[in-house]
């Protein structure tokens, strides 16, 4: 029997996980109206304790345990122990990190859409919306990328890594003030930088935040002017924002919302990019026509962007991290996997078009006398008010 209790714990663990998501996506109305304050909380608290360190400790965490089963593996050859008793003590340790992991933060992938948060409605749009979102991303971020300073290359220059990192919680917290938007609310303590950036960078990852840390980290080899909107990213991550999708628009709500024009930028540069993607695979013609009217700061923007990641990513490291994560994804309740990244564009043009439709409208002056505002019918000497005579 002992041969197998490494099995029986890792079932155990395995079960509470399927049940505590089971019951998270049975009852998501309650999940949506308690957990994530819970476990926002949590996050500020392992967040506070692991601030003190310069270090990701979550990495050093990894690396203890992969040298504790390499260790160990040793060992039973060494003194021919049970290999696969051995392998059920290593499956029962992931299956008790993952129970974790799924009970302080993965039920948010079952909490409520964010759209409610925002009371931002999402409906279907036209191709010629969808362009006219592009157009105003491209437009937005046409003005300032002439106005921020460049090297002799003409690429933007932006501020180091930790100054940056200062300054994301701005964009959050005037959200939460400015908008009330609630979700937003919390830590906002700076992200980290992530260690073995070069091995991240063939990968084509950008970031990553560990629940059972509280570390927010960002690869900080990859291009400045997707930094600010990265650390946005994982600092929503942070804050109990778990879908992809969503991280991805509460980075660029927070870049919109941030008084630093290098946040601005990276915010506008993000959601063009991700419009005009969506554009492209339904007109290429289109969106090759809003291309030429970007300005050519933001054309060798585009082009140091897409040559960073082209030259850095490692097509086998890059498959294999894209598998595991679109793997954590499904398992963790998001159905889309990893093509959740790209679905952002259907909350910023629904977003466009919200702020555009109240940019439009023009609140009528009430007019008790007014026919078409008032039923007059029955009001005894009720006459409309007389305008007055065109000149």
């Amino acid at each position: 029997m002992k041969y197998w209790r490494g099995y029986l714990t890792a079932a155990i663990f395995g079960a509470i996980t399927w049940v505590l998501m089971q019951m998270a996506e049975k009852y998501a109305t309650l999940v949506d109206m308690v957990y994530p304050y819970v476990t926002r909380s949590i996050q500020g608290f392992l967040t506070a304790w692991t601030s003190g360190f310069d270090f990701c400790v979550w990495q050093i965490l990894v690396l203890l345990f992969a040298v504790v089963v390499l260790a160990t593996l040793v060992l039973v050859f060494v003194f021919k122990g049970g290999l696969v008793q051995w392998l059920g003590w290593v499956l029962a340790a992931v299956s008790i990190v993952y129970c974790l992991h799924t009970g302080i933060y993965g039920l948010n992938y079952h909490a409520g859409p964010i759209e409610d948060d925002l009371r931002l409605t999402m409906s279907d749009y036209t191709q010629s919306e969808l362009e006219e979102a592009v157009t105003f991303y491209r437009d937005k971020a046409n003005t300032i990328a002439v106005q921020l300073p460049r090297d002799e290359q003409g690429i933007v220059v932006y501020s180091e890594f930790e100054d940056l990192a200062d300054r994301a919680g701005s964009g959050f917290r005037n959200l939460v003030l400015n908008r009330s938007f609630s979700i937003y609310g919390g830590d906002y303590t700076p992200v980290k930088k992530l260690g073995w950036a070069d091995m991240y960078s063939s990968m084509g990852i950008t970031g990553f935040t560990c629940f059972l840390t509280g570390e927010a980290a960002v690869n900080p080899q990859i291009p400045s002017i997707c930094l600010p909107f990265t650390i946005c990213h994982e600092m929503a991550h942070r804050l109990c924002v778990a879908p992809e999708d969503a991280a991805n628009f509460s980075a660029y709500l927070a870049c919109e919302a941030s008084v630093s024009r290098e946040y601005q930028y990276s915010g506008y540069f993000m959601a063009f990019r991700y419009c005009y993607s969506a554009l492209q695979q339904v007109d290429p013609a289109a969106a090759a026509r809003i291309m030429d009217g970007c300005v050519k700061e933001l054309k060798w923007d585009l082009d140091h962007y897409n040559q960073f990641f082209s030259s850095r990513k490692d097509e086998e490291a890059t498959k294999l991290a894209n598998n595991i994560n679109d793997t954590y994804l499904k398992t963790s309740g998001d159905d889309d996997g990893i093509a959740s990244y790209g679905a952002v564009c259907d909350y910023l043009v629904n977003w466009y078009l919200s702020d555009h439709a109240a940019e439009e409208e023009v609140e009528l002056e009430f007019d008790p006398y007014d026919e078409e505002q008032v039923d007059l019918s029955g009001i005894a000497n009720a006459k409309p008010r007389e305008t007055e005579p065109a000149a």
